[in-house]
């Protein structure tokens, strides 16, 4: 997806400069003689619009990691002006207070109105107000995900953006994807630093979202019967396309993109879902530049699915499914001169296979039991080892 990228405050809000701290598969069944299956993929990305941040609190560690992550809007009560001038002392920021049912700037400006929100009765009385301000902001108290909804659904196409009053990672995330679309913005509302850091993190995941992974072609050297090992099935909670799978390897340097079972065969019914992904040893690829082992995996944890062009996107684990199976172990090269030899196992059955290099906007599959010595499939390389999740330089 195109990277969602943040800003800090709007831009009726801010000053020319921005503040810094000072100090500082038509589907095509697969022949019964055809080793590749192939369907057109004209699939674009969808672009995500951009969401804001503003931070209300009166922690000063928690306005130090604020700003040092760009989140410059800061939010107080009234009666807490003297903390606002405090800060200014020793970082650029852009202060707002909260005076009854508005927000306004050092100079007095409305800059939001403010709703605290319990029942829809109070969501319909909110939306003739509106129009005195850009930014509206709104505490929905004890209800979450249905009055999120309702309130995107409220908005949709007026030139607002809406902030909702977020507590925690789990409330913004609600806030900032309802109905797909999400609202413009959140509020964190916080006293830890914790906080900060993990919606940071939760938007360093979102902006990866989209962005292009350099993958190699890499040419099969060897393709041998092995003994039965567990392997695992990762059952997502998102539909896969042709093209697309998850970078599995025995070695995090070489990842293979492992196809998904999205694509029609002679022996099962198509698993749009579903990830054949390899034995319990292997590492995969999730958010943020990581690896975990595929045992690893559990419900709701987040994995990056890559299509054929290394467009990744995030996916949560619904199910893992770990089962004995025989398996076939693969092996690559990215140059025939080059002595460094990638491998995979994987379970040596008709629905498994990698993706090979693009050809146009045609998605294929090789299936494993079709792999022959000369194919040429997908890798994302990485320098150097992992030790405990970190990478370790080649010496």
């Amino acid at each position: 997806m195109g990277a969602a990228a943040l800003s800090p405050s709007p831009s009726s809000l801010l000053p020319p400069s921005r503040p810094k701290i000072k100090t500082r598969r038509s589907i095509n069944s697969r022949c019964n003689n055809s080793p590749i299956v192939t369907m057109s993929n004209n699939n674009k990305q969808k672009k995500k619009k951009k969401k804001e941040v503003w931070i209300w609190t009166n922690n000063k560690q928690v306005m130090t990691a604020a700003v040092e992550r760009g989140w410059n809007t800061f939010i107080f009560s009234s009666i807490h002006r003297q903390i606002a001038t405090d800060w200014s002392s020793i970082a650029l920021i852009a202060p707002l207070f909260v005076e009854d049912a508005k927000v306004v700037d050092e100079a007095g400006n409305l800059v939001a109105t403010f709703s605290e929100i319990s029942s829809p009765q109070q969501l319909e009385q909110l939306l003739p107000v509106y129009e005195r301000a850009d930014n509206v902001i709104v505490d929905l108290l004890d209800w979450q995900v249905i009055p999120a909804e309702n309130i995107v659904a409220a908005f949709h196409g007026h030139h607002k953006t809406v902030f909702a009053i977020s507590k925690s990672l789990s409330e913004a995330q609600i806030f900032l994807e309802a109905l797909e679309k999400g609202l413009g913005g959140v509020v964190l509302k916080t006293e830890n630093v914790e906080d900060v850091l993990e919606l940071k993190g939760y938007f360093d995941r979102r902006n990866q979202e989209g962005s292009q992974l350099e993958l190699t072609k890499a040419t099969i050297t060897s393709v041998e019967m092995t003994g039965m090992g567990d392997r695992v099935c990762v059952d997502l909670c998102s539909l896969m396309k042709p093209g697309e799978g998850v970078l599995v390897g025995s070695f995090a340097r070489g990842l293979f993109l492992v196809h998904s079972e999205c694509l029609e065969s002679n022996y099962i019914a198509s698993r749009p879902f579903r990830v054949n992904a390899g034995p319990v040893h292997a590492y995969v690829a999730i958010p943020g530049g990581k690896t975990c082992y595929l045992s690893e995996l559990r419900t709701g944890k987040e994995i990056l699915v890559v299509d054929q062009n290394g467009i990744q996107r995030t996916a949560i684990v619904g199910r893992v499914k770990i089962e004995t199976r025989p398996l076939v172990i693969v092996t690559a090269k990215v140059d025939s001169d080059e002595e460094t030899c990638y491998s995979i196992l994987l379970q040596n059955a008709e629905t498994v296979g990698f993706v090979p290099p693009n050809k146009g906007n045609e998605a294929t599959a090789i299936p494993v039991t079709s792999l022959k010595v000369g194919d040429q499939v997908l890798l994302k390389l990485q320098g150097g080892a992992r030790h405990t999740d970190n990478f370790v330089a080649k010496q």
